[in-house]
């Protein structure tokens, strides 16, 4: 009688949890995600141009500034803008490459560092000197192994742009290819770009990414460029954002025009090493947003096995309601922002991708407790 008596209070608070679980999630999606979902930039009474300065760094990269180099310098963007690439201490043909190219795209300018950096591991010296370096007041930036997914793309990313505006955040992308790693890849990214923009929508901009991200040289200025977090070796995108966004300085481009497009990586293995860079540097943001971010991953990671417990040990067909209803307040926020993100394909198998990322923080854990890597390639 006792033991059945205890069994029964345990499986209320089981249930309990369960729905606390359930609206810290609900309000997640309709209070941030919502924002993007149903998202719909407001119409421009004005048009104008920016000078432009687009930035690249690179190392012991030719191979992929030859694939993707020709799509940033081709783009159909006709006012002043400059492709300025910067060399950080390449032993591959960059150089080389770099010099034919600039033959014939009088608009390239190339950066050669032929010394490393002290105390300044990472990206961001290399980075730092193609911002003091660029002629213009808005710089735009990516990566050596993406591609512009249009020739619109500084067009798109600069148009964004008003008196207000210091920050731009867009879309760094993954190209679709057969097989279950990629869906795993762009689901995360997708779910990522979920939340940094969702946030900044909701005037509390956490982070960017440096694939596709553009900002004005005054901010960068202002902040010190990367001087409070030189000594961690990422953090050139998400720190420097994560310090430098206020509520009214940022806005985001879900333009399909604006988006850029990067090879995944080809083995699990290859895919947990970048993610394990990546995390190293989300224990430097600001408290409220590792708040918030923690509280949202917790909330994600417990949702499927509690509620299997509360289904099994309390009563399945209200457990069930609880679920039914939370995973369709999801499938509208998801499938919304998958097509608004050119992920439509990942669309019949979001709940799969959804039960994944159980899975995913458990691997992943131990990424956010490893001291990061001084180099950056």
């Amino acid at each position: 009688m006792i033991f059945s008596k205890l069994t029964a209070n345990w499986a209320t608070l089981i249930f309990a949890f369960f729905c606390l679980l359930v609206l810290i999630r609900l309000f997640y999606f309709l209070y941030f995600f919502a924002r993007l979902a149903f998202y719909k930039p407001v119409p421009k009474t004005s048009f104008r141009t920016n000078a432009i300065s687009v930035i690249i760094c690179a190392r012991d990269e030719a191979a992929n500034l030859a694939n993707n180099l020709p799509g940033v310098l081709l783009q159909a963007y006709n006012s002043t803008h400059e492709i300025i690439v910067v060399d950080d201490n390449s032993y591959d043909d960059t150089k080389y490459l770099l010099e034919g190219l600039k033959k014939e795209f009088k608009h390239l300018h190339i950066i050669e560092l032929t010394q490393e950096a002290k105390m300044i591991p990472g990206k961001k010296f290399p980075l730092s000197i193609g911002i003091k370096t660029a002629k213009h007041e808005i710089v735009l930036l990516t990566d050596a192994d993406c591609v512009p997914a249009t020739e619109h793309w500084i067009n798109s990313m600069q148009d964004v742009y008003d008196d207000q505006t210091e920050i731009v955040l867009g879309y760094g992308a993954y190209h679709k290819k057969e097989g279950i790693l990629n869906k795993l890849i762009r689901w995360e990214t997708f779910h990522s770009a979920l939340q940094y923009m969702s946030y900044a929508l909701a005037g509390n901009t956490y982070m960017g990414v440096g694939r596709n991200l553009s900002y004005k040289k005054a901010i960068f200025y202002r902040h010190k460029g990367f001087s409070s977090h030189n000594n961690i070796p990422g953090g050139d995108d998400d720190l420097f954002i994560n310090m430098a966004a206020t509520k009214n300085n940022v806005k985001i481009n879900i333009d399909k025009n604006s988006f850029t497009l990067s090879n995944p990586a080809s083995n699990f293995i290859e895919w947990k090493k970048q993610k394990n860079r990546h995390y190293t540097t989300s224990k430097y943001y600001k408290p409220m947003h590792k708040l918030l971010l923690g509280l949202y991953a917790m909330t994600q990671f417990l949702f499927y096995p509690v509620f299997i417990v509360a289904a099994i040990f309390f009563n399945w067909q209200l457990s069930l309601i609880v679920f039914a209803i939370t995973i369709i307040v999801q499938a509208i926020i998801y499938i919304k922002t998958l097509k608004k993100l050119d992920e439509k394909d990942l669309i019949p198998y979001f709940l799969l991708l959804d039960i994944w990322m159980f899975f995913y923080y458990i691997i992943f854990a131990t990424s956010l407790l490893k001291k990061p890597k001084a180099s950056w390639k």
